[in-house]
């Protein structure tokens, strides 16, 4: 009988780095199906190397898949500028355990990898390895192959615009949960006033069909329009699914509690939640476009560094 065959010691230097290069390449990218395509690349690439010369096996891993990503991101970004009503960030499931790492859940929210959004792919990049991993800014010049002072400028330049656009402020694990129930049990009973106490005043929803599903093509913005809207959801048909049949259920994603609708046959949308200071809901993101629900529907719970 055959024994199986045992990794060898460079798929194992690879396995040891896989969950840091995927936390990498979804952060750059903002989309699962292209971060696990990324890894998959580096791994090519890992495997077609000199690994002899090779010191530092996550240094050298790193700038693959940071380069990787970048490229695939300047690829991208027509597609996304050409993108029908706004694009959001593919959602991943993530274990409860994310979330107890605030610095951790706040990096993969889907509200500040909205902001990273509007970052040049170098800038996101370098935001993603010093604000998130820690890498010195000679380990990113290495990365990135910059050279440190331009580095040290698009680290500064990047962390600027994103405080800029999403000031920080510790949110409670707990108390994001608690008030996830009951919006969602709120929104499916009809009680628009427990709504209006759990929303925000300046609420807004974002909603991404990318043309494939009827969605709002702008952003629903106001406390009592965004109450009444959700008020409606156990009373009306969506995506062509009836609310009988339709079911919600709250999970983890993208490092914080998060709602997914499930029809007879399908995933139907997510919903994710950014909180203000107070506690309240502040932003709602909604992703039904088909094309990125795969990795939700897969249920597989990515792990993240």
């Amino acid at each position: 009988m055959n024994q199986p065959q045992q990794p060898g010691p460079d798929q194992l230097a690879f396995q040891q780095y896989r969950t840091l290069l995927f936390s990498v390449a979804y952060r750059i990218l903002g989309s699962a199906a292209d971060a696990e395509d990324t890894v998959q690349d580096a791994w090519l690439k890992w495997s077609s190397a000199d690994r002899s010369q090779v010191a530092d096996p996550k240094a050298y891993l790193t700038r693959i898949i940071s380069n990787l990503a970048m490229e695939r991101l300047r690829s991208t970004r027509h597609q996304r500028e050409t993108y029908v009503g706004p694009w959001l960030p593919e959602p991943i499931l993530t274990g409860p355990d994310t979330a107890d790492g605030v610095a951790t859940a706040d990096s993969v929210s889907t509200a500040l990898l909205v902001v990273l959004e509007t970052l040049s792919p170098l800038e996101r990049a370098v935001f993603v390895l010093k604000e998130v991993f820690a890498f010195s800014h000679a380990e990113i010049a290495q990365a990135v192959e910059r050279s440190e002072p331009a580095v040290r400028q698009a680290a500064h330049r990047a962390r600027e615009h994103v405080q800029a656009r999403r000031p920080r402020f510790t949110a409670d694990p707990a108390r994001q949960r608690d008030v996830t129930e009951r919006f969602l049990a709120a929104a499916t009973g009809g009680d628009i006033n427990t709504l209006m106490e759990l929303l925000s005043p300046d609420v807004t929803v974002w909603t991404d069909g990318g043309g494939k599903v009827r969605q709002a093509l702008k952003p629903v913005v106001g406390l009592e329009t965004v109450a009444r809207w959700f008020a409606a959801l156990g009373t009306v048909s969506y995506q062509g699914v009836e609310p009988g049949q339709m079911r919600a259920e709250l999970t983890w994603i993208n490092g914080g509690p998060g709602v997914v609708f499930r029809g007879p046959d399908r995933v139907v949308a997510t919903l994710t939640f950014d909180f203000d200071p107070e506690g309240r809901i502040r932003t709602i993101h909604n992703v039904a476009n088909p094309d990125k629900l795969h990795a939700v529907a897969d249920g597989t719970r990515h792990e993240l560094r």
